[in-house]
């Protein structure tokens, strides 16, 4: 195995045999040593593979400034996460969260705790992330001996959400957070009922508006295919689900400027009526 690319004295960048870039870490690896020398076998600790383009010139320009432990923190939570979570995480993480941890406990050290004004949302919207967090959390207490808050659990939690915006920023998992919390609290509001967030009608409701608010903030809108006669038999059939509907078009076309599609509408009335009409007769 050669280097390709030397990001520090103990990480390496090389190919696999399947001719993918792979990152190699190892103490002293790479010490006094060139691009195109061989590697010494009994040294590697541990490697993953970087499928995008482009990741090891970020981790080579980050790794100028912060200890490769942090990385190696990282390459650790995302090999638990990637057995947790049902997505592809974005490659993107191992510099974001390899950053993100730096930085978390260095204000640490500093006596700096930030409090994460979304914590309790994302706690509660983002359950399966917020677990692999908090496990973060322990991996980081077992790296370096430091304990870091549920503040920070929800920051990794935010990390792995926007994971599934194929690299766009951490305010855009942000924003996908507020409108989803929005639109609960005016589903809430509207049939003044508390929704049951352990049945499976409410996991699906949160989804479909998980990925709705994904598309309106890439602004992926769905083409119109919907029936009209079957449109309005949805309006007769749900009014109260229907009314609540056009309250969470008002608020999109008053707050972003944004028209909800007939599918759209069709799509979010059924879910508001499923999860509202089965907790009533419950």
């Amino acid at each position: 195995m050669k280097i390709k690319k030397v990001l520090n004295n103990n990480v390496v960048v090389s190919l696999n045999s399947r001719n993918q870039e792979i990152v190699v870490m190892g103490r002293g690896l790479a010490f006094q040593k060139k691009v195109g020398e061989t590697i010494d076998a009994a040294k590697i600790e541990k490697t993953f593979v970087l499928e995008t383009y482009g990741i090891s010139e970020k981790l080579a320009n980050l790794l100028r400034d912060i200890s490769e432990k942090y990385l190696n923190i990282s390459a650790r939570i995302l090999e638990y996460a990637k057995s947790q979570l049902p997505y592809k995480l974005d490659e993107y993480l191992y510099v974001a969260l390899t950053d993100h941890i730096s930085f978390a406990i260095s204000r640490y050290k500093q006596g700096i705790h930030l409090k994460n004004p979304l914590l309790w949302e994302i706690r509660k919207f983002y359950k399966n992330e917020f677990q692999v967090a908090v496990k973060a959390l322990e991996i980081i207490k077992e790296e370096t001996g430091i304990e870091l808050g549920e503040d920070e659990a929800a920051s990794i939690a935010l990390h792995l959400v926007n994971s599934q915006l194929s690299g766009e920023n951490v305010a855009t998992a942000i924003q996908v957070t507020e409108m989803v919390n929005t639109i609960l609290n005016i589903v809430k509001y509207h049939f003044k009922m508390e929704l049951d967030e352990n049945s499976i009608n409410y996991e699906r409701f949160l989804t479909h508006l998980r990925f709705f608010a994904i598309r309106f903030i890439r602004e992926e809108k769905l083409e119109e295919s919907v029936d009209e006669f079957f449109f309005e038999q949805i309006k007769i059939k749900y009014p109260e689900a229907y009314a609540c509907t056009q309250k969470i078009k008002t608020y999109l076309e008053k707050e972003f400027h944004f028209e909800l599609t007939k599918d759209e509408e069709l799509y979010l009335t059924v879910h508001i009526y499923r999860v509202t009409s089965r907790q009533k007769f419950k």
